[in-house]
């Protein structure tokens, strides 16, 4: 199943706007293998409302979309992840090698042409993440977005980036993500890296929360009496609020990946920040609240086509 929706989804936050553009949304591993942490019982406690947009049953499969989040703060288009891009050697990753899709036409289709673009963040450097970064010019990588500061943490930039001349952690295909996707933008100078907290303007800022990998980080806003945080792997499906220690099975270093993601939780419930993972299919968003001594679930986001 494959559901690649035309519509662009948006919604309003005080004085910003948030559009959801879908690269693609389909069952994706089995859930033993992406969760293993997460006991079965909880997907089958839980079918009534994960299945079908989190997970197919009967193939035991999490359900995930890839998704760039446009956000229009202070006068400036900002993207949050850039997803698998096109043309790229995976190996080993079957649904991003070679993938052709169209991308920068759904992005144009929701208003934003690349010249538009004024920041992109990568909220850290894994390859679904990062692969529109750059476009193909005739066999070179450029920048997809000319006019852009792209902000990079820089503990990703330097673990997975050529200084790490150990290469500690590192597989084959993260060098190929690396040089197609994040060198190309160095090279033309428009890379900012970043550590700890960055502030992008009035309503965005960004914050370290690493684990999943090194630098990963969240992006959060805050206008008016609106909050929400952008929190990209942290969390890959609601199962994780659930089970909030539960790590996907790609976090690098798994028990401060599960410091990060409580923290992040705690805050969220706290201040009502609506949750914005990177992966999430269904509504996309959703409010968390305390409960059963961790977090539950509150309400789905409610947006506009």
């Amino acid at each position: 199943m494959t559901n690649e929706t035309e519509s662009a989804q948006s919604m309003v936050l005080g004085d910003v706007e948030v559009i959801r553009v879908v690269e693609w949304q389909q069952p994706f591993a089995p859930t033993s293998d992406m969760f293993p942490e997460v006991p079965a019982e909880v997907w089958k406690e839980n079918e009534d409302w994960l299945a079908p947009d989190h997970w197919e049953p009967h193939s035991d499969r999490a359900v995930l979309a890839l998704q760039t989040w446009v956000v229009r703060s202070a006068g400036r288009t900002v993207l949050v992840d850039t997803g698998v891009g096109n043309g790229r050697e995976r190996p080993g990753m079957a649904p991003f090698h070679r993938r052709q899709g169209d991308f920068l036409g759904r992005l144009a289709r929701a208003g934003v042409r690349p010249q538009d673009v004024d920041v992109v963040v990568n909220t850290h450097l894994h390859a679904d993440h990062v692969g529109w970064n750059t476009v193909d010019a005739s066999g070179e990588w450029v920048p997809t977005f000319p006019n852009a500061r792209y902000l990079v943490p820089a503990a990703d930039d330097f673990h997975y980036g050529p200084r790490n001349t150990g290469g500690d952690g590192l597989r084959e295909v993260d060098r190929l993500i690396y040089e197609d996707s994040v060198a190309p933008v160095h090279r033309a100078g428009q890379v900012v890296l970043w550590d700890g907290l960055h502030q992008i303007d009035e309503h965005l800022t960004l914050e370290s929360a690493p684990g999943h990998t090194p630098g990963s980080s969240v992006l959060r806003l805050a206008s008016g009496s609106e909050r929400a945080v952008f929190v990209g792997d942290l969390v890959h499906s609601p199962v994780q609020i659930l089970q909030h220690c539960c790590n996907s099975g790609a976090c690098l270093d798994p028990e401060q990946a599960a410091r990060s993601r409580s923290r992040i939780l705690e805050r969220a419930a706290d201040e009502r920040e609506l949750l914005i993972p990177a992966h999430f299919a269904g509504a996309g968003a959703v409010e968390v609240r305390r409960g059963d001594g961790g977090f539950v679930l509150g309400p789905w986001a409610t947006t506009a086509r």
